[in-house]
């Protein structure tokens, strides 16, 4: 018998976290204590459970893609196909709707995924596709001439400002369907985990650019970059490129052997300067989004 239950431990949470790193082993998983960081009302935490153990997990938040949701339901790979999936999506879905949403997004990344996506209403809205660079011998980049780059580490008051001056700026650039609606308090918690590994670049008084990576605490030897922009009145000048290799330079100096990172379908520019800087092509996920309630398969009906 499926039954599910919301993580509230410690113990929840580090149960949550082994079903995604067992169903998404090569992505970056949150610790208990940024899980923990980010609890707040209406986002939700699922465990599923058989048998009194735990088989999948879920989550319904809201997405930084301002006015919608965002659900992920997740199973362990052996146990699909029995359900679980299903209960997990349906009660996310609910949760959506109680929050006031007219629309879910998910991503998926298989074809069996797609195939219980597109069960319940979802739709492809856009691909994203994985960029991945081998860290070996990693030089500095000369220090540029018309700006500097500084790590938030030596420079904390700086990413505030990142925000402002960087971060509102150049979201309306990215390849969404919708807007980015990311506020200050999850810009400081949720877009940087270890400040001396994110840099700024600065002209002046003024932050003209960020990059960055987040680290794993699960795989310290693997790393996500972080997200990258420089000011439209900037580009052009390599500002994207010094800030990228710096943080190639710095991975190199603290053990990291590999960065990863996930780019828009549209977004040519970026595609483009990752693979001057060396990067490969690798996995390919879809975003999907379905209209709220859900439409629910006759058997779930049922």
């Amino acid at each position: 018998m499926i039954t599910l239950r919301q993580a509230r431990t410690d113990a929840d949470y580090e149960a949550w976290r082994d079903v995604r790193i067992a169903v998404e082993p090569d992505e970056r998983s949150l610790s208990v204590a940024e899980l923990r960081e980010l609890d707040r009302p209406e986002r939700l935490l699922l465990l599923a459970e058989i048998d009194g153990e735990v088989v999948g997990s879920g989550l319904s938040d809201r997405s930084d893609e301002a006015g919608r949701a965002f659900v992920v339901p997740r199973v362990r790979p052996e146990i699909r196909r029995r359900g679980v999936g299903t209960r997990l999506l349906v009660e996310l879905a609910a949760h959506a709707v109680a929050e006031g949403y007219e629309l879910a997004g998910s991503i998926v990344a298989d074809e069996g995924s797609s195939a219980f996506a597109q069960r319940f209403g979802f739709a492809e809205t856009g691909r994203q596709v994985e960029q991945v660079r081998t860290i070996g011998t990693e030089p500095w980049p000369p220090a540029p001439a018309a700006y500097r780059i500084v790590s938030v580490a030596d420079r904390p008051e700086l990413w505030p400002l990142a925000y402002e001056q960087v971060a509102l700026p150049t979201f309306p650039d990215m390849d969404l369907q919708g807007s980015l609606d990311v506020s200050a308090e999850e810009w400081a918690t949720e877009w940087i985990n270890d400040p001396a590994a994110m840099f700024v670049a600065v002209a002046g008084d003024a932050v003209i650019g960020v990059a960055g990576l987040m680290l794993d605490t699960d795989r310290p030897d693997r790393a996500e970059v972080a997200y990258t922009a420089v000011r439209r009145e900037w580009r052009g000048r390599a500002v994207a490129s010094t800030l990228k290799r710096t943080s190639l330079a710095w991975a190199a100096e603290h053990g990291i052997t590999e960065v990863y990172t996930w780019t828009q379908q549209g977004n040519d520019d970026m595609r483009r300067l990752n693979e001057h800087l060396g990067f490969r092509y690798g996995a390919v996920a879809v975003n999907v989004r379905a209209a709220l309630p859900l439409q629910l398969p006759e058997q779930v009906r049922a």
